[in-house]
Parts: C-alpha cells; structure tokens; sequence
C-alpha cells in the first residue's frame, strides 16, 4: 500500500493540537499547551500565526519528521463564510476571509492559513480544511428568528459531529446519508444537531449566544434582562461579549471551565455546583427535544459526545430525560485530527471530490 502522509493542525484557544499520520495510522500526536503569557502580546488572534507555526516546525523537527515527506496539510476550519459540509483545498479566497472573517475570529482560522503558508515551500502539496464550525446546511425554516434584522446561522462542532455521525453508521452497517440521528457535542461549547439523512438541518449556534449553556458559553439568556444589560452603562460591549462567550456558563457560576473540576466539586457535596451542573444536563436534554421535533419524531438514534461525555453521571443526567426518544450511543471525547487527516486522506485516494471555496 501507497504510504500516505498528512499533517493535521487543529488550533485551539488555548493549545495547538498537531499530528501526522501515514494513511490511517497516527505516527506522531501533540498537544501543545499555550499560557496566558504566551499569548498575551497578540490583540487579535490572527496575529498568533508565527508564534504557532514556528511551534508546530519545532515540534516536528524534535520527532525527526520532514515537512518534505507529507502529501497532504489539513487544518480545522476556521470562521469563514457559511459553506456546505466537505474538504476545500485552501485558495486566495480562504485566506483572505480567514484574515478577516466575515463571522468573528476564532482560533480554528488559523489552521487553515497555517497549512497554506506549510506548503507553499512543497511542490504538489495541498492545503485543506475539512467540516468547518461554520457548515451550513439549515433547512429554510430553520434560519427564520423572529425578526427580519436577525437570522439564525450555524456555527458548531461540524467535524466532530458529522465523524461520530459516519462512525455510528458503520458501525450498524448502514450510511450516514440513511439516517436521521441527535448529535450532541459536550465541550467547551455545547452543540445539538439535527442530522437528517446526511445533513445538519437544524442546530444551536453554539459560539455565541443560543442554546444550552457550557463550560464558557452563556447560551440563550433572558432577551429583555440582557438589553437592560447593555444599555446599564456598567460595561463595555467587549465585556458584554466575554460574558455570553469566554465568561458565560459554568465559568460564571463557579469559577471554572473545567467539567472535570465541577464533577469533583459534586462528588465532595457541594450542592450549588450540583444545581448548576445539573441545569446545564437539563438544558442540553430540552435541546435534544427540540431536535426530535425538528426530525418529524423519526430518530434512528441520539449520539452524545465530547469531553464532557467522560462523566457518566453528567450523562446519566441527560439520558435520564431523553433515553425514549430513541437509543442513546456515548462516544466519550473527540477525534478531531482522526476526523481531519481520513477526510484529506479520502480526497488524495479519490473518494471523495475536493471542493471549492468562492
């Protein structure tokens, strides 16, 4: 068999997750962790993008692996403009939304200028992104608000979702394209998709704003006590935005976005987390409510994953409320570079048609 290399790049807030991997199998995995310190000199996160690049080619130097043997750099998707699920080869467009996004700035954006800026110097090597949080394939009802001056977008974790969605798939020897399934991402944000027969049509903007509350995301807050909010004078549009993104959800509440610190406080009997955390299963429940009504109550079955999906009791949580809509399959954590370095690996083998981002 052919010996295939592909480097993934997923970039994170606060960390760079990098590996390389020969066809399907890893041969070097890294997590590498980035401090408040380190990257408090940049004001805007784009202007990371030599600090983590020369970070990912030291990384590889030290495991002896030679930018010259890949065939193939692939970065998480970062905020570009809305686009359908697939794997886009990066091109002047991409870069230049990526630059400057026309939706925000996330840290994913850098994987894609990243790659390019990777292969420039490799002669038939291509840069990609595959399932960007910015896939967008909600049904026309789906993006209706409630007010003509806003509509409803997709933002959330595509790439972790559709992979768990094709994983259950295989899995019952069926296709994806077949099925009607709830995934639910656990996360530092929190996404609820409605997946029908292969396409998100339906799912919480999970960035900023709507839907359960997370680790740091505030989710859907009380509209008119959020306005007064904003008009009190007390704060800055900025610190408005880190409270309902950044400083939101478990953060506000209890100091932390780590689920794993908050599942310790409950295990010693500290009732106030409990109420909170338990709020957040509640609400992530009623999430996959709407969604099972969404799907005209035809669900093949509810797919719960994420970080978050290592706590049985969190889960037993939700499933608790949801367990009769349909059958409940837990992936604990996520594959996101497994997920980035198949679907490169598909477009090089021919399997899969390589878009084209406009």
């Amino acid at each position: 068999m052919e010996k295939i290399r592909i480097l993934a790049i997923n970039p994170g807030s606060t960390s760079t997750k990098i590996a390389v991997y020969q066809n399907t199998e890893p041969i070097f995995l890294k997590n590498i962790k980035h401090t408040t310190e380190e990257l408090a000199p940049f004001s805007k996160i784009t202007d990371q993008f030599e600090f983590r690049k020369e970070i990912i080619l030291q990384q590889l130097k030290e495991a002896d692996i030679h930018i010259e043997s890949l065939n193939a750099v692939v970065g998480r998707g970062g905020l570009v403009k809305p686009i359908p699920s697939g794997v886009y080869e990066v091109n002047d467009a991409m870069i230049a939304d990526l630059r400057n996004s026309p939706v925000g700035e996330h840290a994913s954006s850098l994987g894609g200028l990243i790659a390019q800026n990777l292969v420039q110097s490799l002669p038939g090597v291509k840069a990609f992104i595959a399932d960007p949080v910015v896939v967008d394939e909600l049904c026309g009802l789906a993006r209706i608000s409630g007010h003509p001056m806003f509509n409803r977008i997709s933002i959330f974790h595509a790439l972790n979702q559709k992979a768990v969605a094709r994983e259950f798939a295989k899995s019952i020897q069926s296709k994806y394209e077949d099925l009607n399934l709830i995934v639910v991402h656990l996360g530092g944000g929190i996404s609820v998709g409605a997946h029908q027969k292969g396409s998100v049509i339906d799912v919480n903007q999970a960035l900023s704003g709507e839907g359960p509350f997370s680790p740091e995301r505030s989710g859907t807050l009380p509209v008119d006590q959020l306005v007064k909010v904003c008009y009190s004078g007390n704060y800055t549009q900025k610190q408005v935005l880190r409270m309902i993104t950044g400083e939101g959800g478990l953060v506000a509440y209890l100091g932390t976005n780590n689920a794993y610190e908050v599942e310790k406080m409950v295990e010693s009997g500290n009732e106030h987390a409990k109420l909170i955390y338990q709020a957040m299963a509640y609400q992530v429940a009623k999430c996959v409510g709407e969604m099972f009504v969404v799907l005209q109550c035809e669900v093949d079955a509810i797919l719960i994953t994420g970080g978050i999906a290592f706590d049985k009791t969190f889960v037993s949580w939700i499933q608790d409320r949801i367990h009769k809509i349909a059958p409940v399959h837990v992936y604990p954590g996520e594959d996101e570079m497994r997920a980035l370095a198949i679907n490169a690996l598909m477009v090089l083998k021919g399997e899969l048609a390589v878009k084209v981002y406009a």
